[in-house]
């Protein structure tokens, strides 16, 4: 697999497809068409590649930072950028990806276009609704992740503890044991 998927929800995975933002040199793991293909089929939005051109690599690119920029502002609580709100709706009114039923169940096929499509509508719902509340970034100080926070108490700290989570205790661990030593 090119891509992770620690948010539980598909926009907010998508916003990190651009790994480390506060680093120097971030890692894009939307480098070509094709990886934007292996993420519409790795997040299980589509079943089939939708064969994306350097065009929608641009659409995708320009969707996922409008999403983050909205996602900073409500995190912030600062009011959202006209320009991200007015990305998000026009890409959020496109057609919606290809849904049917066939004798080994569904199957969902589509374009770039209608895959952005189901993303930005979904992060309409988010950014537009009570889960807004909920929006946070990972802890982790070289990870820039977003995520719901859904747990209890609302008190989460990592976009994954199988990742994040584990790193940063681990670290903790180490420098605790470091500090016994001397």
């Amino acid at each position: 697999m090119n891509h992770a998927f620690p948010c539980g929800t598909l926009p907010l995975d998508f916003v990190g497809t651009l790994r480390a933002r506060r680093n120097g040199e971030p890692l894009e793991k939307l480098a070509t068409p094709e990886l934007l293909d292996d993420w519409f089929l790795e997040s299980g939005m589509l079943d089939l590649a939708p064969g994306a051109s350097e065009v929608d690599l641009s659409l995708a690119v320009e969707l996922r930072e409008a999403i983050y920029s909205l996602v900073a502002a409500r995190i912030e609580r600062r009011p959202l950028p006209a320009e991200a709100v007015a990305e998000v709706n026009l890409q959020a009114s496109g057609l919606p990806v290809t849904v049917r039923l066939g004798p080994d169940g569904t199957t969902r096929t589509g374009t770039v276009v209608q895959g952005l499509a189901a993303l930005a509508r979904e992060t309409v719902e988010i950014i537009g609704g009570e889960e807004a509340a909920l929006l946070r970034e990972c802890s982790r100080p070289e990870c820039t992740q977003v995520y719901l926070d859904r747990s209890r108490g609302h008190r989460r700290e990592w976009c994954a503890m199988r990742t994040c989570g584990n790193r940063v205790k681990a670290a903790a661990y180490r420098a605790r044991q470091h500090g016994a030593k001397s």
